[in-house]
């Protein structure tokens, strides 16, 4: 039941209820007559203690001003201002995680989470989990992050769609770092086509939505979609006035512009989220402004710029202990070492990032150590990928064909199960020429024909019909 009265909040039972009335009123050492009097009698307190009546809006009030307490604190059992006291230190954490490192921010929310839990908020539960679910994402602990950001849309069941539209963004991500692009733009299609069906013309969830949506599009090759994207937040943005949302914004349209060739625009895009990121101190997001600003100066030719904004992003994401993103940054960092001849450096940055180390599995009795790669299926898989490409054209370079045919047929798999069409098509090109030079040809035609089919499919037959576009 709610009630009007205590803010549309869930009334404890009538029993719970009546042991706090005689449990305050005895602390208090006042009657029965004393509590109910004048509006009420005595026989109606006795009453209300042993649980056999509900009290009222009027009765709460009353009672609850002449024990000292708020009518909610009456009713629900909770301290006066819990929750505007976690949600202020929700934001504190938040906070926290913009600038320093996930793990201190990650301990912060959870105790916060524990808390809500305690006191039945389930609003400011969801809040803390949602946050708790970015920070295992920065960090690399995509499995947990997903369930943190699962349990928000549990708890937000019943809540109208634009509410649960950031956990189902973060679920999303944490799909595609997994490298299950196709299910990451499922998820993301399906709520913006909800979305539009229902009315729920809420712009700040559709802008979130199509932002997010620009990245697995765009690892999957679908660049029209992508494009498509781009055009409906750029439209929806005067209607927004969330600047970390129109700074996600900027730097999502910059991707499809990088791919349409117009270096200079992207590079505007971006200069207006790094600004904004800059003004609200959220050092993640600026990192990555910071890591696509490389990428651009990659793509337009000019290799030093795009190693010192690539080495910025890095030297960021080290400090703020992001080892996920900074593991990515390090595989486009070693692209353009390569490219600018610097071949032993490249490949020195590569190689720790697919070498194995030590993880204890098991009970604490029969505890042993695996093997498994910083950078693997499962984790990046698309930047593992490349990781194994570049390392394929390194040692093609230097002569080894052996080795390089190795990298390659290790990224296709990788790049294949994440839905990577585009680098798929372009690998199997790499392949198939380094099968052809050695005079393997019937090989060589069977890895051309597996790219080309590859090429072929990119945002169509790996996607389904395109989510409607909502009414401006």
């Amino acid at each position: 039941m709610t009630d009007s009265g205590t803010g549309g909040v869930r009334l404890d039972e009538p029993a719970v209820i009546g042991r706090r009335v005689l449990r305050l009123r005895t602390e208090l050492g006042l009657t029965q007559r004393q509590l109910a009097e004048p509006a009420y009698t005595p026989a109606y307190v006795s009453t209300l203690e042993s649980g056999k009546v509900r009290p009222s809006e009027a009765a709460l009030r009353h009672l609850a001003e002449r024990l000292g307490v708020t009518a909610e604190e009456l009713a629900t059992g909770r301290p006066a201002r819990l929750a505007a006291e976690l949600r202020l230190r929700l934001t504190d954490a938040r906070r926290a995680l913009a600038t320093g490192a996930p793990e201190d921010a990650a301990t912060l929310f959870r105790e916060l989470c524990a808390e809500a839990v305690e006191h039945a908020l389930p609003g400011e539960q969801a809040t803390a989990l949602l946050g708790l679910g970015e920070c295992l994402l920065e960090s690399g602990d995509l499995d947990d992050a997903h369930e943190c950001f699962t349990s928000v849309e549990r708890l937000l069941a019943d809540e109208p769609l634009p509410r649960r539209v950031p956990a189902i963004r973060g679920r999303a991500n944490a799909h595609r770092l997994t490298g299950e692009l196709r299910y990451a733009c499922h998820l993301l299609e399906t709520a913006l086509d909800q979305l539009n069906a229902s009315g729920l013309h809420d712009p700040d969830a559709l802008l979130l939505l199509y932002s997010a949506s620009i990245a697995p599009y765009m690892d999957m090759g679908a660049h029209e979609r992508a494009a498509h994207a781009a055009e409906l937040a750029l439209a929806l943005a005067p209607r927004v006035d969330d600047p970390a949302l129109l700074a996600g914004m900027h730097r999502g349209v910059a991707r499809t512009l990088i791919a349409q060739g117009r270096i200079a625009e992207a590079d505007a895009s971006l200069a207006k989220a790094q600004e904004l990121y800059r003004q609200l101190h959220i050092r993640t997001e600026l990192a990555h402004c910071h890591w696509m600003r490389g990428y651009v100066h990659a793509q337009d030719g000019d290799l030093e710029r795009a190693e010192n904004e690539l080495r910025t992003a890095h030297d960021m994401l080290t400090a703020k202990r992001a080892a996920l993103f900074a593991e990515q940054v390090e595989v486009e960092l070693a692209d353009v070492l390569r490219r600018r001849g610097k071949v032993r450096e490249a490949a020195a940055l590569l190689r720790p990032l697919l070498a194995t180390g030590k993880e204890t599995a098991g009970t604490a009795e029969t505890a042993e150590a695996t093997e498994i790669p910083a950078l693997r299926a499962g984790r990046g898989a698309v930047h593992v990928g490349a990781a194994h490409r570049l390392l394929g054209l390194i040692a093609e370079e230097c002569g080894d064909t052996q080795a390089a045919e190795e990298h390659y047929r290790a990224a296709l798999p990788l790049l294949a199960g994440a839905g990577a069409a585009g680098d798929v098509a372009g690998l199997c090109c790499l392949l198939g020429d380094l099968l052809r030079r050695t005079g393997r040809t019937e090989a060589a035609m069977d890895a051309y024909r597996t790219g080309l089919a590859h090429r072929a499919t990119p945002g169509t037959t790996t996607l389904g019909p395109a989510p409607a576009p909502p009414p401006m």
